[in-house]
């Protein structure tokens, strides 16, 4: 979580297991899935699309193309001040 003032709320309860982590201050662009927008977006810019199947298609294809990026994927987003997942 960034801790935006509009992001919050004090009546947010969170389920057991699920811990929030907050980004350091005034470092909304460490949002780690900020860094994957380009990889998201790249089919898709300076296209025209006639149909928005035709849209949906092509962004369903690079999606599947990024399921199978797990290596580029974790480069991108693993932060050293990330918490570990540890059992």
């Amino acid at each position: 979580m960034d801790g935006a003032g509009w992001h919050t709320t004090p009546q947010l309860r969170c389920p057991d297991g699920v811990t929030l982590v907050f980004l350091p201050p005034y470092s909304p662009e460490l949002q780690p899935a900020e860094r994957l927008w380009h990889l998201t977006d790249a089919p898709l810019k300076n296209r025209h699309f006639r149909t928005l199947a035709d849209l949906q298609e092509t962004l369903a294809a690079q999606c599947r193309w990024l399921e199978r990026q797990s290596d580029r994927v974790k480069a991108l987003i693993s932060f050293y001040w990330w918490p570990k997942i540890t059992n």
